[in-house]
């Protein structure tokens, strides 16, 4: 197979954990209520999703952003993302974190009257490491940990991997297997009527024109953003857009994911970035990843 026959996904071949999918599935606010409800084992009212941050080219969120903006009914800010690439994942959390407030801020709210907010990652891995499917961060006073204090921010790590089904509910453990499913994984039969109408959302997105026409546009963008990375020497962002180009030829091994995002050498994933480009198997990426000694 030639550079010109370079096999790339297409919308229809997506799976909810692919980050563009899994934005447009989101976009729905019965979807969105429906798995803050889950991951928060609680009944939510009404959301809000803020559609604007969904799906665009946003320089001041550093690129192409596919996470999530909500707003529920008691005025409570979720910010949710797909984390396929296993990565520093507090960092990140702290650096939401940050622009919620600030953008809360901006807009006249008095930081006494900040509202709570949730920080809300589903990795496709385990991001702490004891076989949890959730893990969730609470503030301690160093000198007595028994002590914990509510500041009003919150942060979630969910992992489609877990293995404690007896802690955690029946909906959230199938959401989360949905979530992490391949293509095949995905479309089998599941009992949760939930998991089903995502699903469907899903598929419905698969044929629609213009979330056709949005996810080329997204993929272009993704490119631009890398070249311009490239050309102003940045690492951040290389490793997932490096991912994301592998992730079009088959599913990527966790570990092949943790070596790429272990990597922090910006000439290094210029070179790896070309690599991607050009390979049409992810056993070929490996050797020549091999061959570097990386």
């Amino acid at each position: 197979m030639g550079n010109n026959a370079r096999y790339r996904k297409t919308l229809q071949e997506l799976t909810f954990k692919d980050n563009f999918m899994f934005a447009a599935t989101m976009l729905d606010e019965e979807n969105a209520k429906g798995v803050l409800e889950r991951v928060l084992n609680q009944k939510i009212e009404h959301v809000e999703i803020v559609h604007e941050k969904n799906i665009v080219y946003n320089p001041e969120y550093k690129g192409v952003r596919l996470d999530v903006y909500i707003k529920d009914d008691k005025h409570t800010h979720y910010d949710v993302e797909m984390q396929v690439v296993n990565k520093k994942v507090f960092k990140r959390a702290r650096y939401y974190h940050s622009q919620i407030d600030m953008e809360l801020l901006e807009a006249g709210v008095e930081y006494e009257e900040l509202p709570k907010a949730y920080v809300i990652f589903i990795c496709d891995y385990d991001p702490i490491g004891l076989g949890k499917y959730k893990y969730t961060l609470c503030q301690k006073i160093q000198e007595d940990k028994t002590y914990e204090y509510d500041d009003g921010s919150h942060t979630i790590f969910l992992s489609t991997v877990g293995k404690n089904d007896d802690e955690e509910s029946k909906e959230l453990i199938q959401f989360l297997k949905f979530a992490g499913a391949d293509l095949a994984g995905s479309n089998r039969e599941y009992e949760d009527a939930f998991v089903r109408r995502l699903q469907e959302s899903v598929n419905k997105i698969k044929f629609d024109r213009e979330m056709g026409r949005r996810y080329m546009t997204m993929k272009e963008l993704l490119k631009d953003e890398f070249q311009a990375g490239k050309a102003e020497g940045k690492v951040e962002g290389k490793a997932e857009v490096i991912c994301s180009f592998l992730s079009d030829i088959a599913p990527l091994p966790d570990n092949l994911k943790s070596r790429i995002a272990s990597i922090e050498d910006s000439v290094i994933l210029d070179k790896l970035s070309k690599i991607a480009a050009r390979v049409n198997t992810i056993e070929e990426f490996i050797c020549e990843m091999n061959a570097m000694h990386l």
